[in-house]
């Protein structure tokens, strides 16, 4: 079995059929040879087709963020130039928006629970595979515009290639794995879906982003294997496991934004059985490291738990100082890697892809390290560190540890103004139940963490933090009313 969707169950000859007539669709809507194709839905076996439906009719896919208001929307579809856009079901709203900002783009509703797309190109000749491929542009990925606009990511067929090619060699995939779409297809934390194809396993869909739906579908189809955010990862270790059947799991997959040790540890505990492995990147050089299921075994002596892992085949990872220069194991500086899963560049931006690519690396803006082994640690974002006085704090080390407080549900470290240090270390914590005490917080911390990387100040919240649809804490946001107003603002 290809692909399963609800009780849509096809081979994947069936798969290579969709495809070909779904091409042969999207080149009557007007789609030529390098248009960019956006599509805004969420996770389905359509949106897999539309994938390669897109290759194969020789264009560009431009997936797009789901949880986007219409403005940003416009904002991305102008700047790409997308010939068309095709909608799922629950974005007519959005669809109507985009129509009045974007007279001229072709917009086409997807018709997902009446598979409207499919019928559709089901009555149209299949056509050729236009056989793009290495250095042709596939997708432009926009990042999050936490800092200014948003970028299109430029990657190409072998850019795509390479890494799934990687996530075979390092994840062992073959035909009896079976994967589940839980990560949302516009992200590459989805990437998973060219390795499967690769190796002939099974695609399983869910249109929703959490735990239940993820214990629910393994339960049902069996699942071998997810790969998802810590996010989703902390949840599933918080949840009623006995409640469904996953026996089946072997494997859970974790990317996007770094894993507070607490939340792994707690996650190896109740999953116990369930080998984890970690891909680190950027959508400008997906996956670019590894950090396997042996590697995260502590009791092995091979445990590298708080390591990003080491690169993939063919990826090269080095730690530099500002001016680009290879700094000593253990040193702290830059992250920056080359090889076949780097951007193309960011499109119609010459001068951020010259900065970013700078000296033939791409620069991650990732603060860590390398240890005498070549495993990479990843401290913080640059953007995120926060200088106090003249000392220098990395927020997910203070996060890292007050994550194991037993009282703490979540956290995030910030740096705030301050008058005599320029920024002091903030802590925003949302307990579990009962919000622990300040001094009760300080005197843990103290024990494990230098004095100056302590917060100062403290703030307790009953809600959840807000996060993007990749799992990460936006700190942009929560650093936004402390700044607001200063001539000195902390970077997004």
């Amino acid at each position: 079995m290809a692909t399963i969707d609800g009780e849509r169950r096809r081979t994947w000859s069936q798969v290579a059929e969709d495809v070909a007539h779904l091409a042969a669709l999207l080149r009557s809507l007007g789609v030529g040879t390098g248009d960019r194709v956006a599509v805004l839905a969420t996770n389905s076996d359509q949106y897999f087709d539309l994938y390669f439906a897109t290759f194969w009719a020789g264009a560009v896919i431009v997936p797009l963020n789901t949880r986007l208001t219409a403005p940003e929307l416009v904002f991305q579809l102008d700047d790409v130039g997308a010939a068309l856009l095709l909608t799922g079901d629950a974005f007519a709203t959005q669809a109507e928006a985009i129509a009045t900002q974007l007279p001229g783009l072709k917009i086409e509703p997807m018709d997902e629970a009446g598979g409207g797309l499919r019928r559709r190109a089901a009555a149209l000749a299949p056509i050729e595979d236009a056989g793009r491929g290495d250095a042709d542009l596939a997708g432009v990925f926009y990042t999050g515009g936490t800092t200014g606009l948003p970028k299109g990511v430029m990657l190409t067929h072998r850019n795509l290639v390479s890494v799934a090619f990687n996530l075979v060699m390092m994840i062992r995939f073959d035909a009896s794995c079976i994967n589940l779409h839980s990560a949302p297809m516009f992200h590459l934390a989805d990437i998973g879906m060219f390795s499967v194809t690769m190796t002939g396993g099974t695609h399983i869909f869910t249109p929703t982003f959490d735990a239940e739906s993820i214990m629910t579908q393994v339960a049902r189809h069996r699942v071998t294997h997810v790969f998802t955010v810590p996010a989703v990862i902390d949840a599933l270790s918080r949840a009623d496991l006995a409640a469904h059947d996953l026996s089946s799991l072997k494997m859970l997959g974790y990317g996007g934004s770094p894993m507070p040790v607490a939340t792994l540890e707690r996650a190896q505990q109740r999953l116990s059985g369930i080998q984890f492995i970690q891909g680190f990147g950027m959508t400008e050089m997906p996956s670019i490291t590894f950090l396997l299921p042996d590697q995260h075994d502590a009791a092995s002596g091979l445990g590298k738990l708080r390591s990003a892992g080491v690169p993939g085949y063919g990826f090269e990872v080095m730690v530099v100082d500002p001016d680009g220069n290879e700094l000593p194991r253990g040193t702290m500086g830059e992250i920056v890697g080359r090889g076949p899963c780097v951007m193309a560049g960011y499109w119609n931006r010459p001068d951020e892809t010259a900065s970013a690519l700078r000296g033939g690396w791409m620069h991650s803006q990732d603060a860590g390290y390398m240890d005498d082994d070549g495993y990479i640690y990843i401290t913080d974002r640059m953007k995120d560190m926060i200088v106090t006085g003249a000392e220098n704090v990395y927020s997910i080390e203070v996060e890292n540890a007050l994550g194991l407080h037993p009282a703490v549900r979540e956290c995030a470290v910030i740096g705030i103004p301050d008058e005599r240090w320029g920024e002091r270390v903030h802590a925003i914590i949302v307990p579990l139940a009962q919000a622990p005490s300040e001094s009760d917080l300080l005197d843990y911390l103290r024990e494990r963490l230098a004095r100056y990387k302590c917060p100062k100040t403290w703030e307790f919240r009953s809600d959840l933090l807000p996060r993007s649809p990749a799992g990460k804490i936006l700190k942009a946001e929560l650093r936004e009313p402390y700044w607001s107003g200063h001539t000195r603002a902390i970077s997004a």
